[in-house]
């Protein structure tokens, strides 16, 4: 299969490089916005980390935890970071489940360049949804994957989902 190349990814990670050194991390600037703010793409805010969508999802629904900690490595994460992550690993496996109903899920980090992460300094959990066929002919034929619904659309859905747990 050939490559398709987002240079756009790599503009917007990029673009906090250039700012002071509290704002150069994409996730230290993005939790400090409000929820209710589209460009955020946060779905919930809890004490020692936050959930937020993936703004270049494998699938919908791709969210992240990530800690408000700006840490790098797993051995870096406290035990009570560590409590939460899990908490919300399971609470945004719920609200998923609940509003998306999908088959199944991958769940984990990428630590390092070398194991896939594009944002490699704060280190992140993916929870992604995933339903039996998901990958479709799109990659194999037409060499491109399909997102069936909008960030903010599901960005929305999402806090209702969170609420309702809550």
């Amino acid at each position: 299969m050939d490559k398709l190349w987002s240079p756009w990814r790599a503009n917007y990670i990029q673009s906090f490089k250039h700012k002071s050194d509290s704002e150069e991390c994409v996730f230290c600037s993005v939790h400090q916005l409000d929820i209710n703010d589209d460009e955020s793409l946060v779905v919930y805010k809890s004490d020692l980390c936050f959930v937020m969508l993936n703004l270049y999802p494998y699938n919908s629904g791709h969210l992240m935890i990530i800690p408000y900690r700006h840490i790098s490595d797993i051995e870096e994460i406290t035990n009570d970071e560590f409590a939460e992550i899990t908490k919300l690993i399971t609470l945004s496996k719920k609200a998923l489940t609940d509003l998306m109903k999908p088959q199944g899920f991958n769940i984990g980090a990428n630590i390092g360049k070398a194991a896939g992460a594009g944002i490699d300094q704060h280190i992140h959990f993916h929870i992604l949804p995933r339903w039996i066929g998901d990958t479709n002919f799109m990659p194999a034929i037409g060499e491109v994957k399909v997102i069936s619904q909008d960030l903010l659309e599901t960005k929305k859905e999402l806090v209702n989902a969170f609420n309702k747990i809550l």
